[in-house]
């Protein structure tokens, strides 16, 4: 399959198609020159697209990394056939560092306050990964290498607040245990819908005019068909909702509805 037709197979849209043919370029320079290579930070639906065209090309060595496990914001790393990935991921001059701010606990600052902040400098989101708030009073910012003289030498605050910044390793990062909700449902047969019903505690009509509205993506790709299987491990999220994870489906109660156990995050 040429390079086009890939691209032509995977890409829903113009914006994804430039997206995914810049992967394709940094794949390329990995295998042909035998050098590292790495997008910018992908977003969860970024990522999902990526994954599935790598897939398509035929799974070639590649790594998923924000500076931490688990972490939402992602770059995609290629490693040539001499590095290991323990080797990419200990390595002091990898293409990932973070920023630490530091400002006064009662300031309060929110997520959407640091990111502004950062938007405010002209720093595009690729550069950016997760935005960590471990504590009051403290902020880590995930970001690409290179990023790191112009957010050092030229972010000074957030919202009316001051900063004082330093830079640390992925390895100091302290992101927070996220926090979830296990509910136990049962419902007439896992559609997307019903499901979404559950997660989010709505009415089915309700969760089918959020499908119909494009507000719900399955495993990060929108999906706007009320009647889609779910399955266990699925990740459902839903604009202005949140996110909740399908952990089981243990089986059929004494009534003939399908269980459920789900993890909602709060």
């Amino acid at each position: 399959m040429t390079k086009k037709e890939l691209l032509d197979r995977c890409a829903q849209s113009g914006d994804e198609r430039v997206l995914l043919a810049r992967v394709l370029d940094k794949l390329e320079l990995a295998q042909s020159r035998g050098v590292p290579a790495h997008t910018g930070f992908l977003s969860p639906g970024e990522q999902a697209s990526v994954s599935d065209l790598l897939s398509a090309w035929g799974r070639p060595r590649c790594l998923f990394w924000g500076g931490y496990p688990d972490s939402e914001r992602n770059i995609c790393a290629f490693l040539p056939d001499w590095q290991g990935e323990e080797d990419f991921l200990s390595d002091p001059e990898g293409p990932l560092t973070a920023i630490q701010a530091k400002f006064p606990a009662d300031a309060a600052l929110t997520h959407r306050d640091i990111l502004g902040s950062l938007m405010g400098l002209g720093v595009t989101r690729e550069l950016l990964g997760d935005i960590l708030l471990p504590q009051p009073g403290l902020c880590q910012v995930v970001a690409l290498r290179e990023a790191a003289p112009i957010l050092l030498s030229q972010w000074e605050g957030a919202g009316r607040w001051k900063i004082s910044l330093s830079e640390i390793s992925p390895g100091q990062l302290t992101p927070k245990p996220p926090q979830v909700k296990t509910i136990r449902d049962t419902v007439a047969t896992p559609r997307l819908d019903a499901v979404i019903a559950a997660g989010f505690s709505l009415s089915r009509s309700k969760a089918a005019g959020l499908i119909s509205a494009g507000r719900v993506s399955l495993n990060h790709r929108e999906c706007l068909k009320a009647d889609r299987q779910v399955a266990e491990g699925d990740v459902l999220t839903c604009r202005g909702l949140g996110k909740c994870v399908v952990k089981e489906v243990p089986g059929q109660s004494k009534k003939g509805r399908t269980m459920l156990v789900l993890e909602r995050y709060i």
